[in-house]
């Protein structure tokens, strides 16, 4: 039909237009209300991570994190408590938070299972329930189920992992959370209830709100609200593990089961998180490889198919099953300002210059050190620091290195803190990160020097790749990438890539390299025509178990050698036993004939290595625990690659210098310079300046050093001094 009245046609128009933009506003600000995401007056720029860090009791209590992009994390409070479980549980432990905006986009609702999981995974019966204004002060009550409802739940074995959301419905906050009841054959099932006015108390019977007999317990659900429907991940137990999908029209179903598992990895995973990213259409989901000991990110525009985004997120702390909040510019700050310290403003540098992990701030001195490149440009030196409304550093600008330390001043929250800082060039560690068990080689076909550590920083030492590093001086090192994946390259395991070694072989005029390397406490060999790779892997294991009549230990830390007087080239290996045998011409199996167990005395732990020297050969072994202050290196002779040893009265090469700072010095490698009687010994320690302060995690938070390593006249090794300065550049001309 047409309008003959233009005037009608175009108010008829305008008045559509109106009420669609008006409807569509509300749907957004409607969705934006259920999936607690309104941010009201400040749109949301950030996001709050709250996580627990293990089961260890002091490790069950709530923690913070911040960031700007939904992708790098920094923990607040130096990854401290920010609210104390003692003070708010029953149990003494909390884990599994869960954090919500309310409705009114100002009041903060928080709940977490009140469990230690010391006393049992059937441990406990109830939750705490948690309200602030403002992030940071905490009002809290503990629930106890049976207590609460000691006629429908006085037989429950365990509560868990509770999540809150706003009931549009009922006009309500609901808590739904797993509950598995004494019953014989019974499973965990996720149950709900409302929560009074002043969410400080369950007012309703709890009631079932999803379970999945095709997949038994049902346990670790989390709600978002998109596109009119709720969606309710979880994860599956009993027939078929992992994180499934159900969607419904309101909060108490009717639930749509989706039949795929979305996680992106094989490993076991819990604690499914998602939230909307700011200013996107895009949604995470993470969840705790909790058997991997870490968290994986994954990204997706429909909630249905996700896409891994590790690459991309980092943090500086490793957390177990939380959540994640967006919130805006001015909580950001608010945060910040009430748990940054000097020491986080100093640690915020961002200048590329500066290798962040070895910034060392001593507050009672109140003086730092700025570890940077041997390139910098000490005379217009600018550490770059990140400030934040109620933060103030000056000078934050480039400033003359050269003249001695610069003195700055820091003010938080109008408190005013004065420190002196220097930058200095040391060579030590040599690699820009996290690395450990590094294997040296010099590559006669290309003339270069190349490193394979343990790529490190993983929670347990949950690394799955391997990478390689080049150098042409032995200081500055080029990142080749990683070189091999476990569960991608090698299809016969994806975890714990540990303590790689390598050897250059020239077959029928042609060079080849022969990787090994540790995976799933077997041992792996791959195979390239270039010291960088492509490394391409046997296919399945080159040795999957320990020697017949060895009982304790790993079958792992091998190392591979090279007989210089016969050609023959030998494997060693194992942790709590070191074992020996000669390489078939193929490199990629063992004469059986040969295996040796080898005994060098009860200092011997792992990480063996071996090199020969003036007609004699060195065995060189750690001592003690990775994780230890006195991990170190001894080493014995021998007269043949598989003899019986000889162990120097004073056989140690290696150990802590407890005056630098410089601790857990093991699992060495040695090169020697082409041509030359000159050798260095490479290693690792642990990371300065905070390894000492981090417990068991020092262990898996390691860094390669290089040092000298020099011999006394009749052939014995120099204890070498471990130092931050490290070496001068190697110069092969």
């Amino acid at each position: 039909m047409l309008f003959k009245n233009k005037k009608l046609w175009l108010c008829l128009c305008v008045a559509l237009t109106t009420l669609l933009s008006t409807s569509n506003a509300q749907n957004v600000a409607d969705q934006k209300t259920k999936t607690g995401l309104c941010c009201k007056k400040d749109n949301c720029s950030a996001y709050l991570f709250v996580y627990f860090t293990g089961n260890q009791k002091e490790e069950e209590q709530i923690r913070f994190a911040l960031s700007d992009d939904g992708y790098n994390f920094k923990a607040l409070n130096h990854d401290k408590p920010v609210v104390s479980s003692k003070a708010i549980s029953l149990t003494g432990g909390v884990r599994d938070p869960h954090i919500l905006r309310g409705v009114d986009g100002k009041t903060f609702y928080m709940v977490v299972t009140d469990m230690v999981s010391a006393n049992g995974w059937s441990s406990n019966r109830g939750m705490v329930l948690l309200k602030s204004t403002d992030l940071i002060h905490w009002t809290s009550k503990a629930i106890n189920i049976p207590d609460v409802f000691p006629t429908e739940f006085g037989d429950v074995l365990r509560v868990w992992a509770p999540q809150t959301i706003y009931d549009p419905a009922a006009k309500k906050y609901m808590v739904y959370f797993s509950m598995l009841k004494s019953t014989a054959g019974d499973y965990d099932k996720i149950y709900y209830s409302y929560v009074n006015k002043d969410f400080t108390a369950l007012e309703t019977v709890p009631k079932q709100l999803f379970f999945s007999p095709d997949n038994k317990a049902c346990i670790d659900g989390d709600i978002v609200y998109n596109n009119g429907k709720y969606h309710l991940f979880f994860k599956t137990e009993g027939h078929g593990n992992g994180i499934k999908k159900a969607t419904a029209d309101k909060l108490t179903g009717e639930w749509t089961l989706g039949d795929k598992y979305l996680q992106q990895t094989t490993s076991p995973v819990e604690g499914a998180g998602v939230f909307k990213l700011n200013n996107s259409n895009d949604w995470i989901l993470m969840y705790d490889m909790y058997t991997s000991g870490r968290y994986q990110f994954t990204r997706s525009s429909n909630l249905e198919d996700f896409k891994v985004i590790d690459q991309d997120v980092t943090m500086d702390f490793h957390p177990r099953h939380g959540t994640v909040l967006p919130i805006t510019t001015k909580e950001a700050n608010r945060l910040r300002t009430n748990w940054t310290t000097a020491s986080d403003i100093f640690e915020s540098a961002q200048s590329t210059e500066i290798r962040k992990i070895n910034i060392n701030v001593d507050v009672a001195a109140k003086k730092v050190t700025f570890p940077v490149s041997t390139t910098t440009n000490l005379s217009s030196f600018n550490p770059d620091f990140k400030t934040y409304n109620g933060i103030e550093i000056k000078p934050n600008t480039a400033v003359d290195f050269t003249k001695g330390p610069v003195n700055y001043t820091i003010k938080i929250a109008g408190k005013t803190e004065n420190y002196s800082a220097e930058a200095v060039k040391n060579h030590n560690p040599v690699l820009n990160g996290f690395y450990a068990d590094p294997e040296i080689l010099y590559a006669e076909k290309t003339g270069k020097f190349y490193i394979y550590p343990t790529s490190d920083g993983f929670t347990g030492w949950s690394g799955t790749y391997f990478k390689c590093f080049s150098s042409n001086n032995l200081v500055d090192w080029n990142d080749e990438g990683k070189i091999l994946q476990l569960g991608q390259d090698v299809t016969w395991a994806n975890r714990n890539a540990w303590a790689p070694c390598i050897v250059e072989k020239k077959i029928n005029g042609q060079y080849k390299y022969f990787y090994y390397f540790s995976a799933a406490q077997k041992i792996g060999v791959a195979v390239s025509d270039n010291p960088t790779g492509p490394f391409i892997d046997l296919g399945k294991p080159l040795i999957d178990s320990k020697p017949e009549g060895v009982k304790g230990g790993q079958t792992i830390d091998q190392d591979v050698f090279t007989d210089p007087k016969t050609g023959k080239s030998y494997l060693y290996w194992g942790n709590g036993f070191m074992a020996g045998a000669e390489l078939n011409d193929d490199m990629t199996s063992i004469k059986q004939e040969t295996l040796t167990i080898l005994k060098p005395d009860n200092t011997f732990r792992e990480g063996t290595y071996v090199f020969y020297r003036n007609g004699v050969y060195y065995f060189m072994w750690s001592e003690d625990d990775t994780r230890s202050v006195n991990y170190r290196v001894r080493y014995a002779t021998s007269t043949s690659p598989l003899g019986e040893f000889t162990i120097p009265q004073n056989n140690l090469v290696i150990a802590k210098d407890k005056d630098a700072g410089i601790f857990g010095t093991g699992h060495n490698s040695v090169v020697q310079i082409p041509g030359k009687d000159e050798w260095y010994i490479v290693y690792h320690r642990l990371n300065y300046p905070k390894g000492i302060t981090q417990g068991d995690a020092a262990g898996y938070n390691r860094e390669v050093c290089i040092d000298r390593m020099e011999f006394n006249a009749d052939g014995s090794i120099k204890q070498v001094t471990p130092t931050h300065k490290g070496i001068e550049p190697i110069n092969l001309k």
